[in-house]
């Protein structure tokens, strides 16, 4: 098989596929070290407008450095692709290790909900809501250390309406806030922190807080945080949990992250 180079990289397997990119495993000839390139078709960006989505999501990349979220390298750029050079995260989703593992001991989940935290917390810090943290995009590296991916959907300062919120409906809908469901405007950061809140509760109990085939009866189950912890959940786990998902937004825990 002949290996293809882009720029100084050498392009091999394909290691993920979405809807608009392709993920590839390359390696650095200088230094030997491996990558992912994400790779954008120029034409796809245009027919479904995402240029300012692809420039946004690059920008918060360079912008959020942190050994909990996932580093981006350096873009690249030909006349027909764009190549998105990103750490190379080998140990998979978070999701795929509970549907494996089914859920996790309590000390696993407080040390992967802590570096949730703690990425989350820098990536707010820099004026960025994520918008989508689920475990699908969370990446394990070979330590067994948490990445955040995925910043397609995140949002910066810039988007802020005058009244200081959010107005994009957007997320996966069993980890979306109350308040992004309810189209009056949100806090990016405190509707994150809800995700948070959601993703320590799957960690936890191998299942959704929230889980209904028909959405309608999924929001308002989500609107009225209406949800019960397993029996195996410690008091500690069940008051924070209770806690995050309060649907007020202007709740203490939430607010203070």
């Amino acid at each position: 098989m002949v290996m293809r180079k882009v720029g100084k990289y050498e392009v091999g397997r394909t290691i993920g596929e979405g809807t608009f990119a392709k993920v590839k495993f390359a390696q650095n000839t200088e230094t030997g070290e491996s990558v992912a390139m994400k790779v954008l078709d120029r034409q796809t960006v245009l027919k479904h407008k995402m240029v300012e989505q692809i420039k946004r999501e690059i920008s918060i990349m360079k912008l959020v450095r942190h050994p909990n979220v996932v580093r981006l390298h350096e873009v690249l750029a030909s006349r027909c692709k764009i190549y998105i050079i990103l750490e190379f995260v080998t140990g998979g989703e978070l999701f795929d290790k509970i549907v494996h593992q089914g859920r996790l001991n309590e000390n696993d989940s407080r040390k992967y909900f802590q570096q949730l935290m703690d990425g989350v917390d820098y990536c707010h810090s820099k004026g960025v809501s994520h918008r989508d943290l689920k475990p699908e995009n969370l990446l394990l590296d070979s330590l067994d250390n948490l990445k955040i991916s995925d910043f397609g959907l995140s949002a910066l300062p810039q988007q802020v309406r005058e009244d200081g919120l959010l107005h994009t409906t957007c997320g996966t809908p069993n980890y979306v806030a109350p308040e992004v469901l309810n189209d009056k405007g949100y806090d990016g950061a405190v509707a994150d922190i809800w995700s948070c809140g959601v993703i320590l509760f799957v960690l936890m109990a191998g299942f959704l807080p929230f889980d209904e085939a028909d959405l309608n009866t999924l929001y308002s189950k989500i609107r009225e945080a209406d949800f019960t912890c397993p029996p195996w959940f410690s008091s500690g786990a069940k008051t924070l949990i209770t806690n995050i998902l309060d649907p007020n937004p202007l709740t203490d825990e939430r607010n203070s992250g």
